[in-house]
């Protein structure tokens, strides 16, 4: 997929097979009968949500099922309320919820990036949420204004194949432009949107061409096979077929789950002084600006950052709540015990554009 805004700040996101005639003009393809196309294939992304009852609430949900759902089901166990998950890309239901406007049946949204949702946000598309909920999660990991709070955290870390040591140089995902990495590197496409997220982060505190520079060798050295799941990148550099990979560190420890014995590690990169910290995305929950229940959406919200509800993503997910007072996974690495690059979770939809024409410009896969 491809995804970028028009001259009127509308963001778009284009099927792959499309994608080559945008190499070459995208604004005069978006005038063009493609964007009806595109508009109906936004529209048509799952119906379900027609459905609801007038008492249920409907989530347009960028995050898979597995994910989200064990929490959504002890909110109706504890409340009676029942909620209608509609499933999709995070970035199609967003335009979703543009075109449709008041017509909407969403009452809330959830995205997987923390860049959607301060692009909902900046589109006037949610409902200011009440102090006293959103309070309990630190400033840097909801919106300035309170219209989306962050759920759960993901660290961007490096997963290493520990029986052999020719990685042992790597301390930087910087490091990962090495030419000794040639074709023992894993990455994702570049559309993956903590790929888009990580790469903000790394532009912010590195600067605009020393990231253009490491996008491109990465690129060499990937010889542009790149992978669409960070889990077969993990589990490529389990079977040895890669060295190391650049992955979400809850993919590391789902593998470690169900093979304990698999040899790979986690790396933490970019510590010490000098170090920029790992970067970090959150997915996180905004209440529909024309909801029609929204008190009931505030009780979700409500519950979601609750102790209740974080544990659960803590202890489902292998993800970082993002409430400072509830512990994580024993698994994974306590937020304490590394450093944290200084990004706040909004600046990720301020500097998108920025970064996807940066990838564009590279030309990564």
């Amino acid at each position: 997929m491809l995804d970028f805004f028009n001259e009127n700040n509308y963001h778009y996101v284009i099927p792959v097979n499309y994608m080559g005639l945008f190499k070459k003009g995208v604004k005069q393809v978006m005038k063009t009968g493609i964007l009806l196309r595109f508009l109906a294939l936004v529209v048509f992304v799952s119906s379900s949500a027609a459905f609801a009852d007038s008492d249920d609430l409907v989530i347009y949900s960028g995050r898979s099922d597995k994910f989200i759902k064990p929490a959504i089901d002890a909110f109706t166990h504890d409340t009676g309320i029942k909620v209608i998950l509609h499933s999709a890309n995070s970035t199609a239901l967003l335009n979703k919820l543009r075109i449709e406007g008041k017509r909407t049946q969403a009452d809330l949204y959830v995205s997987n990036d923390a860049g959607n949702l301060q692009l909902g946000s900046n589109l006037g598309l949610f409902e200011a949420l009440v102090p006293e909920i959103v309070t309990v999660i630190p400033p840097n990991l909801r919106a300035p204004d309170n219209t989306w709070v962050g759920l759960s955290a993901r660290a961007r870390v490096l997963v290493v194949n520990t029986a052999q040591d020719r990685t042992d140089f790597v301390h930087s995902v910087f490091d990962l432009a090495d030419p000794r990495l040639h074709g023992r590197l894993g990455i994702t496409n570049s559309s993956n949107e903590s790929f888009i997220a990580g790469a903000t982060v790394y532009m912010e505190l590195a600067g605009v061409d020393a990231t253009r520079k490491w996008l491109a060798l990465m690129k060499t050295n990937t010889d542009g096979q790149v992978f669409n799941k960070h889990s077969k990148i993990v589990a490529a550099v389990a079977a040895g077929k890669l060295d190391i990979g650049l992955v979400n560190h809850y993919y590391i420890y789902r593998h470690l789950a169900k093979s304990p014995d698999a040899p790979i590690k986690i790396l933490l990169p970019d510590q010490g002084a000098d170090g920029m910290g790992v970067a970090w995305n959150v997915a996180g929950v905004a209440i529909s600006k024309y909801s029609k229940k929204k008190k009931q959406a505030e009780r979700l919200v409500r519950f979601l950052v609750s102790e209740q509800g974080q544990k659960i993503f803590a202890n489902v997910n292998f993800e970082y709540p993002t409430r400072s007072d509830v512990e994580t996974d024993p698994a994974i690495p306590p937020v304490s015990s590394y450093k944290v690059a200084d990004v706040p979770m909004a600046e990720l939809a301020f500097q998108r554009n920025a970064t996807i024409d940066l990838l564009e410009e590279v030309g990564m896969p």
